[in-house]
This record gives C-alpha cells, sequence and structure tokens, in this order.
C-alpha cells in the first residue's frame, strides 16, 4: 500500500467531459486538429477542472525558498548565502522571476519555508526604477533555518518534513482562497538541484549519474563532487522509496516538500498546477508518490537542460509545451507557459463553430 502523508481526498478527473470539448473543437472554424497540441491541451484542462469552458486566470507563481546544508560542500557555482539574496531581489521585484510574471500577468508569492536567516522585506536599500513595482506576497512559513548536509545524516526530521509539505498546502490554499485559478510553483534554494537528484533517485530507483546534472552552470569537476553527495547520502541515510515522507526528510529539501504540500492542495481544489524545471517536477514527482492522484492535474511547462527533467517527465506521462534550454528554476518557464494555457482555453470559448460564423464545413 502507497504511504499517505495524510487522508486528504483528490476528486476523480470529468474524463466524461473529454467528448463533449472535443466534439466543440473539432466544430470550430477550422479544420480538426489543425491547431495541434493547443486542443489537446484544452481537454486535459476541463477534464482536470471539470469545466467545460475551463478558465486559468488568474494564475500565480508560488516560489518556495529554502536552504541546503549540502550546499556548503561545494555542490553549487554559488555560495549558500545567495538564497536570501534572491528573495529579497524577488520581493524588490528585479528576479526574472519578476520581469516574466509581469510580462506574463501573474502574481508571485514567495514562501520562506527555510531560508537560513531571516528575510526582512523592508531592509536594503531603495528599489532602483528599472525595479521598482509589482511587489512580490510574501510568506513566512520557515520550519527551520535550512536543512543539515545530507552528506552527513538525514537533512531534517520527518516531522520537519511533514510541516514543509503542510506549509506548502497551506500557500497554495491562501493562493486558491484569492481567486488563483491555476498555479505555477517555482522555488529557489542554492544546492537544491543536488537534492534534488537524491530524492528523484531515492523514489524511482534510477541511477544517479543519470539524475544530476550542472545545475547553476557547475563544471565538470563540481559536477563530480555533486554526484559524490548524492552518493553519500543514499547510502548514508537509505531513504525508504516505499515512503516518500521518509525520502523527503532524510535526503530532500524543505522547499521541495512544500512544492509537494502546494502540488496536493491544488489537485484536492481541481486547480492544475503548472511545473516548472527539474526542482518543482521533483516536488511534484513527491506529490505523486503520496498521492499518484495529482498526476491528471500536473502540466508541465518546458524541458530544462537537466538531464533528469526529461525522465521525470516521462515517469508522469507530461509532455513539455517547450524547450529553450532553460535552467534557471524560479518558476520562469512556467510563467512563459502561461500564454500557451490561456490560448489553449480562449480558442475552446471564444472561437466560432462553423454554424455560429456562417462558414461551410469541409466536404464529407
Amino acid at each position: 500500500m502507497a504511504y499517505k502523508w495524510s487522508v486528504r481526498e483528490i476528486p476523480a478527473p470529468s474524463y466524461e467531459l473529454a467528448k463533449p470539448v472535443q466534439d466543440r473543437l473539432n466544430r470550430l472554424t477550422k479544420p480538426p486538429g489543425s491547431l495541434g497540441r493547443l486542443e489537446s491541451l484544452a481537454v486535459d484542462l476541463a477534464v482536470a477542472t471539470g469545466r467545460e469552458r475551463p478558465r486559468v486566470r488568474p494564475a500565480g507563481v508560488l516560489v518556495m525558498a529554502a536552504d541546503h546544508g549540502v550546499a556548503r560542500s561545494g555542490v553549487s557555482a554559488y555560495p549558500p548565502e545567495v538564497t536570501a539574496q534572491m528573495v529579497r531581489n524577488f520581493l524588490r521585484g528585479g528576479a526574472a522571476i519578476n520581469v516574466l510574471s509581469r510580462q506574463a500577468g501573474a502574481a508571485v508569492w514567495v514562501v520562506d519555508v527555510g531560508v537560513a536567516v531571516d528575510v526582512d522585506p523592508e531592509t536594503g536599500e531603495p528599489d532602483p526604477p528599472e525595479v521598482a513595482g509589482s511587489p512580490a506576497v510574501f510568506r513566512v512559513k520557515k520550519v527551520r533555518p535550512g536543512t543539515a548536509d545530507m552528506t552527513e545524516g538525514p537533512a531534517m526530521s520527518r516531522e520537519e518534513a511533514e510541516r514543509a509539505l503542510e506549509a506548502g498546502w497551506e500557500a497554495a490554499t491562501e493562493m486558491i482562497q484569492a481567486g488563483i485559478r491555476l498555479v505555477a510553483l517555482g522555488e529557489m534554494g542554492i544546492g537544491n538541484t543536488t537534492a534534488s537528484a537524491a530524492v528523484a533517485a531515492a523514489l524511482t530507483g534510477w541511477p544517479e549519474g543519470d539524475l544530476v546534472g550542472l545545475g547553476t552552470g557547475v563544471d565538470p569537476l563540481r559536477r563530480q563532487r555533486k554526484l559524490q553527495a548524492v552518493r553519500r547520502a543514499l547510502a548514508l541515510n537509505r531513504p525508504n522509496p516505499g515512503d516518500p515522507v521518509d525520502v523527503l526528510a532524510k535526503v530532500g529539501g524543505l522547499e521541495i516538500a512544500a512544492l509537494a504540500g502546494a502540488t496536493l492542495a491544488c489537485a484536492s481544489r481541481r486547480v492544475p498546477v503548472l511545473m516548472d524545471g527539474y526542482i518543482a517536477t521533483v516536488g511534484a514527482l513527491a506529490a505523486a508518490h503520496v498521492d499518484a492522484a495529482v498526476v491528471p492535474y500536473l502540466f508541465a511547462s518546458h524541458r530544462s537542460v537537466e538531464p533528469g527533467h526529461g525522465r521525470i517527465l516521462r515517469w508522469l506521462g507530461r509532455e513539455p509545451l517547450f524547450d529553450l534550454d532553460m535552467r534557471l528554476g524560479e518558476g520562469t518557464g512556467a510563467v512563459l507557459a502561461l500564454s500557451i494555457m490561456e490560448a489553449a482555453v480562449r480558442i475552446l470559448d471564444e472561437m466560432a463553430t462553423f454554424d455560429e460564423a456562417g462558414v461551410s464545413d469541409a466536404e464529407g
């Protein structure tokens, strides 16, 4: 029997809507299937939301932030203090996720679930004009100030992993109650590609070498250091692949657990989840191991250059919408995909049928 973090009902998708939605798409003023994956995306969104005319607006990106003890082992090209510095950058509106979210018209919510220092959004220099405006919503749900070094012992306790799951659940629930109809997953945490590779290896049994990439842009020598760290952590902690909370506690990250909790919360309310890159997808993978019923609510924005990302997407049965060689995280790929998601539902809702437009259909 699969482990359950908690008994929280996830409704079954409305597969009965697939036919009427596809029938409408076939009656629109175009050759059947000519809009390709936009059409199948519209069907999938209808099935997930339970609405023949689904909506994806207002949309928001949920950026979970936390530090990792393993980062002190030199597995990243950037020092650990960058996590807190980037959270401040998010709150000032100066990061890539802020720029792309402004373009996409998406709200940015940043959640501190485990940053090593306390982030005061009022601290720092005044915003320069080029990054001012559109401040992010900030929530502090800190479980602990970063994980321990997983190469020396468990990253956190089981109780802390469960609290991080709960923090993600609560943050996503608050977003949905505020009116958000689609949640994009983002993250920030120096060292989190190392933890993500460990979680993915533990849950799937795949070789660690297939899951450890260059992350923030490390050189091959540092990638080897990452790979050794993942192998040491797995050998030392021996996470139970049948118990995803045990995996998250022993080799995971606070933000990864929070992403899993957010995914479960969205699925429980039939809100589509738009996965970003490697770390966000590993969070969704952990959620799917808690309850496989989340999978129909998952949508993949892009395929990152991390070698394990495409493999996990295939395991989840999710086909990414594009591949732009991205590897930033933060939710940047997910917010870029919002326009495609919106295009799919607007085609379904706003395009005229042959009868409505008075246009002759194809001859039989």
